[in-house]
């Protein structure tokens, strides 16, 4: 568009729109083409000009979650959202929405989906010392890096949260429930948890009653302690491909505190309880101190039932519903063969079955000596009988 401006003696040109292909000379002048007063111009399009942001302060906790919001210029979904950290040379990429996810950064990161704005959050929890630094965020569409936003993350290296543990172990078939903790003093629109997976984190339940389809039956929230700052999750029936990375979350307003922690399914026969809230390990399954896991996973046995003590020479033992029993000891459950198994079945009966060999050791022992002993035996009676008949020789001479 051409303003003509005759009591400044000026004139303005306006363009829209402007592509890779309006790059070049201009002339700007007055009178014939080549004959007048004109004055030429270089236009130059960058593909990759960004609008100008702010840049953004976050911080964080140490061990603790932090919201970043990317806003986007554009709500084109389909474009790739990525998450770099600035270096000297290059911003090395974290995370992208395509799944793509940093071997550092693996259980620990979501980029959320565009909403209608086309804006979108990164989540990051269990924050390390070394996620402090410059990161930038936006989109990648054809004509390179879009929407950048600067984002400065500090991560406090003093916190007072606490570290908890980030690996449960279960059983194939078993049950398990573990607590996830927010801020008490904080308000909440909704508490869930969801399943991490590539970057992403697909939602499992959460406290307004959704429970996915493919889980009805087998999970729940059983209870909320808000005033502890604290909800419970149980598992039941638990499958080898349950496990993986599961995030806590509860969210305020744009902001979203997380967590993550990753589920160790093993092989074998196990003890549960329905609807108990933790699920009794088999002697072939690690137990969950190995794996660090929570205090509140493992360990609560149904009402009125309580456990015997096991004695050296009992070969089968079978526990039930309100039998008052005392503790297996330490050295008592050392020696315990690798085959015993503890089975259960899905009433709240228990049954133990413990194979221990006497403080003797003698019916371990006996038939490895036995054959020993009898060809001793036989080799002292040949040794007699010939030494006997050396000896009658002699005297009969």
């Amino acid at each position: 568009a051409l303003g003509d401006v005759p009591q400044n003696g000026t004139f303005t040109v306006t363009m829209t729109r402007l592509r890779s292909s309006d790059s070049g000379t201009y002339r700007c002048g007055i009178g014939s083409t080549k004959q007048g007063l004109y004055i030429s111009i270089n236009l130059t399009v960058l593909p990759d000009a960004a609008v100008s942001r702010p840049t953004q302060l976050v911080r964080g906790d140490l061990h603790g979650s932090v919201t970043i919001l990317c806003p986007s210029g554009d709500t084109q979904s389909h474009h790739k959202r990525f998450w770099c950290k600035v270096g000297r040379r290059s911003c090395t990429l974290i995370a992208s929405s395509d799944g793509f996810v940093g071997r550092r950064y693996q259980g620990r990161i979501v980029i959320t989906p565009q909403d209608s704005s086309g804006a979108s959050k990164v989540l990051i929890n269990d924050l390390k010392k070394e996620d402090s630094g410059l990161y930038l965020c936006g989109t990648q569409g054809p004509r390179g890096q879009e929407s950048l936003q600067e984002v400065v993350l500090l991560v406090a290296t003093a916190s007072a949260l606490p570290r908890r543990p980030k690996f449960l172990s279960g059983t194939v078939g078993g049950s398990l429930s573990f607590q996830c903790h927010h801020d008490p003093k904080g308000t909440y629109e909704k508490k869930y948890l969801c399943r991490w997976q590539g970057g992403s984190c697909p939602l499992l339940l959460d406290d307004e009653g959704f429970v996915l389809e493919s889980y009805r039956g087998r999970i729940q929230m059983s209870s909320s302690h808000p005033e502890h700052g604290s909800f419970t999750v149980l598992l039941r029936q638990l499958r080898e491909e349950d496990e993986g990375w599961y995030w806590c979350g509860a969210r305020s307003g744009h902001t979203e505190l997380t967590a993550s922690l990753k589920l160790l399914i093993h092989k074998g026969t196990c003890s549960s309880w329905d609807p108990g809230t933790a699920t009794a390990p088999s002697p072939a399954a690690p137990s969950t101190a190995r794996h660090g896991s929570m205090a509140d996973v493992m360990g609560t046995v149904p009402k009125d039932t309580t456990v015997a003590s096991v004695t050296h020479g009992t070969t089968v033992a079978s526990v039930t519903k309100d039998t008052t029993m005392d503790t297996v000891t330490k050295d008592t459950m050392g020696t315990v063969p690798k085959d015993t198994t503890v089975a259960s079945d899905s009433k709240p009966n228990l049954t133990l079955v413990v194979d221990l060999p006497s403080s003797s050791g003698e019916p371990r022992l006996l038939p490895a000596v036995l054959p020993a002993l009898l060809l001793l035996i036989c080799i002292t009676i040949t040794i007699l009988t010939l030494a006997k008949i050396k000896l009658q020789k002699q005297t009969g001479k």
